[in-house]
C-alpha cells in the first residue's frame, strides 16, 4: 500500500510500504477515505533531522473498516468510523475520567509503521478508539466529520479550557485551522464577542463566518493595544492560544484580563513557559494541553451530522495521496489553510 514518509525537513515522500494488517485481537483494519495535513506536521517538516528509515506521517482520518480482530465488539467490517489522533483502550482509569490522551495503553498515529496519510491503517484498541458514524454523509459532511479527529475537537478543548461560557468575550490567537475552529467552538458555547488575531484575509473571512465579531491584524504590542482597546482596557477574560510559539503565548498572556484564563492547545515549540511572571502577577490561569478528542466526539458529532456546525470549511484544498509532498509545501508557504487528502 501507499503511505507518506518524512525523511528530513522538507523531504516528504509517498512510498510503497507493507500492507496494514491485524496484529492483536483488539485491532481493526481501516481503509482510509479521508485524511489531511495538520499544522503540527509542519514542525518536523521545518526542522526534522535526516533519518535513514523515515517517519510515517498523519494522525487524522475517517475510513471504512475492512476487518476486525476476534475481541472487537462495537464496530464491524463495513462501518464508517472516525478515529481520534490518538488511540486509547477506553477502559483504563484515565479514559474513564475523559482523559484519553493519558490512556495507559494509548499511542499516537504517525510512527514507524502506522501513519494515517496512507491508504490504510491498523487501529489498536478499536473498541475504545473508533467512533461509528451511522449516516451516509456526502463529501462536505465527511470533511466536517474529519475535523472531529483533531482540529475541531482541539479548538473545542481550547474553548473549554479557557472557560468560555454564554456572554463571554473571547480572544483567539492564531488564524490557522485550529484557531478558526476555536472561533467556531467559542460561538457554539455562547460567546458574545469573539476577537481573532490574524492577518490573512482568506482565513479571517472564514473566522467571521464562524462567528468572529472583530479581527485584529496587527502583531506584537500593536495587537495587544488593539485587543485592550476593544475590551475596555483590561483584556479578554478568555483567551485561546492556538499556535504554540513563545510569541503567540506571550501575546495570549498579555491580552488576558486579570483573573482570566488562557486555553492553550498550540503544540509548544519552547521548553520554557514564557511570561510566567506576568501570568503569576495578574492571576491568569493557564489550562489546556493535548486535546482528549475521544471524550469530545460524542457530544460534537450530532451537531456536525445535523449541519448545525460546519467545521469542514477549514479545508480549502483537496489533494490526492500522491500529491501530499506538494500539500506540505503549500501549507507551509501559507498558500492553503489545511489540505484534505483523498487516498
Amino acid at each position: 500500500m501507499k503511505a507518506t514518509v518524512m525523511y528530513a525537513a522538507g523531504d516528504v515522500r509517498v512510498e510503497e510500504v507493507a500492507d496494514a494488517r491485524l496484529s492483536d485481537p483488539t485491532d481493526a483494519l481501516v481503509r482510509i477515505t479521508h485524511s489531511c495535513i495538520c499544522g503540527s506536521d509542519l514542525w518536523p517538516y521545518r526542522s526534522m533531522g535526516a533519518t535513514e528509515d523515515g517517519r510515517r506521517m498523519g494522525h487524522e482520518f475517517v475510513g471504512v473498516i475492512e476487518d476486525v480482530g476476534a475481541d472487537v465488539t462495537t464496530v464491524a467490517a463495513g462501518d464508517l468510523v472516525i478515529a481520534p489522533f490518538m488511540w486509547s483502550d477506553g477502559s483504563c482509569d484515565f479514559c474513564r475520567e475523559g482523559l484519553h490522551t493519558s490512556c495507559r495503553h494509548g499511542g499516537f498515529w504517525g510512527n514507524e509503521d502506522n501513519g494515517a496519510q496512507a491508504e490504510a491503517v491498523r487501529v489498536p484498541w478499536a473498541d475504545g478508539t473508533l467512533v461509528r458514524v451511522g449516516a451516509e454523509p456526502d463529501d462536505a459532511l465527511l470533511a466536517s466529520l474529519l475535523t472531529l479527529s483533531d482540529v475541531f475537537a482541539t479548538g473545542h478543548h481550547a474553548a473549554v479550557s479557557a472557560e468560555v461560557t454564554p456572554g463571554t468575550t473571547v480572544a483567539v490567537v492564531g488564524d490557522g485551522a485550529v484557531g478558526l475552529c476555536g472561533v467556531l467552538a467559542a460561538k457554539r458555547l455562547g460567546a458574545d464577542r469573539i476577537i481573532i488575531l490574524g492577518r490573512h484575509e482568506d482565513r479571517t473571512a472564514i473566522a467571521r463566518e464562524f462567528g468572529a465579531t472583530d479581527v485584529v491584524a496587527q502583531r506584537g504590542r500593536e495587537a495587544v493595544h488593539r485587543v485592550r482597546d476593544l475590551t475596555g482596557g483590561d483584556g479578554a477574560p478568555s483567551v485561546l492560544e492556538c499556535v504554540g510559539t513563545s510569541d503567540s503565548f506571550a501575546t495570549a498572556a498579555t491580552i488576558a484580563r486579570p483573573g482570566g484564563t488562557v486555553g492553550r492547545v498550540g503544540v509548544p515549540q519552547d521548553a520554557k513557559l514564557p511570561h510566567a511572571d506576568a501570568t503569576f502577577m495578574r492571576n491568569i490561569s493557564v489550562r489546556g494541553g493535548v486535546a482528549p478528542v475521544r471524550a469530545y466526539i460524542p457530544q460534537l458529532l450530532p451537531e456536525v451530522l445535523e449541519g448545525r456546525v460546519q467545521p469542514g470549511r477549514v479545508f480549502d484544498s483537496t489533494i490526492g495521496l500522491d500529491e501530499v509532498a506538494e500539500g506540505y509545501r503549500a501549507m507551509n508557504d501559507r498558500e492553503t489553510i489545511k489540505p484534505l487528502v483523498r487516498p
